[in-house]
């Protein structure tokens, strides 16, 4: 867990940080989850660890509003950094913004519940196969490339992300991402199968 950024994200008014950035902030209704990825300042250095927050943000039938805080990465692993990758299209990596609607409860590779991507989202591409983090917005495209929100090993919390993340959002431990479809499915039950997600950076917290 990267505990400096856990702290800011927890003392961090969310609600404010999207206001500035003209972004929808839920608040009406009991499980209308805020779920949002904030990505750590790293100077884009692949650390190839889950250093980056998941924060959900959501009230409960008591009206109490609660704030879960996860260890995820929101970034590819070093392998897919450093190594060609199939289509030859360039590691992607989710440009900051929020994704209004862009995934659905459904299955990982067909393997495990976890929320799929199923509206375009813009991913910046990285060519050169080193470990820094190319995010230049000329390289930006826009579409459906299953970059989905998911766990790591079922069995093991990783200590490094390597082959676990070609671009995806992933936890790095199995509870963290169980406690998490717990409330997802909670949305789901009362909103259907339709989730928004929102990007930002350690820089944005306020």
């Amino acid at each position: 867990m990267n505990i400096s950024l856990y702290n800011k994200c927890l003392d961090a008014n969310f609600e404010a940080v999207f206001k500035n950035k003209n972004y929808s902030y839920f608040k009406k209704g009991y499980y209308n989850l805020n779920i949002i990825g904030v990505r750590a300042n790293k100077n884009n250095i692949v650390t190839n660890e889950f250093d980056d927050i998941l924060v959900v943000l959501y009230r409960t039938e008591n009206n109490n509003i609660h704030k879960k805080l996860y260890a995820i990465t929101t970034e590819p692993g070093l392998y897919y950094m450093t190594n060609k990758i199939p289509s030859n299209a360039g590691t992607a990596i989710l440009v900051p913004g929020q994704y209004r609607s862009c995934w659905a409860l459904g299955k990982h590779k067909g393997k495990y519940k976890a929320l799929v991507q199923v509206k375009p989202v813009k991913v910046y591409r990285d060519y050169n196969k080193d470990s820094i983090y190319d995010m230049n917005p000329e390289t930006i495209q826009e579409g459906v490339y299953g970059i989905n929100i998911h766990r790591s090993s079922d069995i093991i919390s990783p200590s490094k992300v390597d082959k676990w993340s070609a671009g995806c959002q992933v936890f790095k431990n199995k509870i963290d991402f169980s406690s998490f479809l717990y409330l997802c499915d909670k949305q789901a039950e009362r909103y259907g199968n339709s989730f928004t997600y929102t990007l930002i950076n350690e820089n944005d917290l306020v």
